[in-house]
């Protein structure tokens, strides 16, 4: 494992896995990639530090993502007009850009600016863009998925409006570009980074994941994704695997 560059302790993490083959995929150990929200607060630069160190003692190579660029879409259903949405956007997403490089700088990480995978980086994936490209139409014509996406959008959007305020169609419409932004990451990061296996690691999914990685709906994730639940624990002493 990658373990030479990471000093000291590192934070011991809870790991649950969302099914057995996800758990398969976390024994492999190849990649990481996290998920690092632009607009939480639960990801401050120590916590990412944590995650970073953690994932640099377990896994053979680690990635970020940063839903930048699309975290617009949820902006502009909480009614900001879409400039002022694409700027909230690309502000924080450099903000938390810049946090991910200080905590891999910080951890003696050389490329850590190549480690994000923001919009910029995502864009011009080609497999990102098949994925993608696959979602929406899947979208489009799909009334099971469809509903999938439509609830977890609007879980999202019910934690940013008033309380016992609920999102109404148009909004949930207009936000859910958003999750069809970062599906590809949860169906095929390997084929997105070019890697064996890959874990998606993130602290509080929503439950349409649990449904994806249950198989309960239409589109599955690759035979290499893999999805687990990441919540730091208390201290321990760095060990080999």
């Amino acid at each position: 494992m990658s373990t030479d560059q990471v000093d000291g302790c590192v934070a011991a993490m809870a790991v649950s896995p969302l099914s057995g083959r996800c758990a398969e995929v976390v024994e492999r150990a190849e990649h990481a990639c996290f998920g690092i929200s632009p607009f939480n607060s639960y990801f401050s630069t120590a916590r990412i530090r944590e995650l970073a160190a953690w994932g640099l003692e377990w896994f053979e190579r680690v990635d970020f993502f940063v839903p930048d660029a699309p975290s617009a879409y949820t902006f502009e259903a909480l009614g900001y007009a879409p400039g002022k949405a694409a700027w909230k956007a690309r502000r924080q997403g450099q903000y938390t850009r810049n946090k991910i490089i200080t905590a891999l700088d910080s951890l003696g990480q050389a490329d850590a600016d190549q480690r994000v995978l923001g919009w910029a980086e995502l864009e011009s994936n080609a497999a990102f863009g098949r994925l993608h490209e696959g979602g929406l139409r899947r979208y489009a014509e799909d009334a099971d998925f469809r509903d999938a996406c439509r609830e977890a959008t609007g879980w999202v959007l019910a934690g940013k409006l008033p309380a016992g305020q609920a999102p109404d169609e148009g909004q949930v419409e207009h936000a859910v570009r958003y999750f069809l932004a970062e599906l590809p990451l949860f169906i095929d990061t390997p084929a997105i980074v070019d890697a064996g296996t890959s874990v998606f690691c993130y602290h509080q999914p929503p439950a349409v994941l649990r449904r994806l990685y249950g198989g309960e709906l239409t589109w599955r994730p690759a035979a290499g994704q893999g999805f687990a639940v990441i919540a730091p624990t208390v201290r321990e002493s760095k060990k080999q695997r």
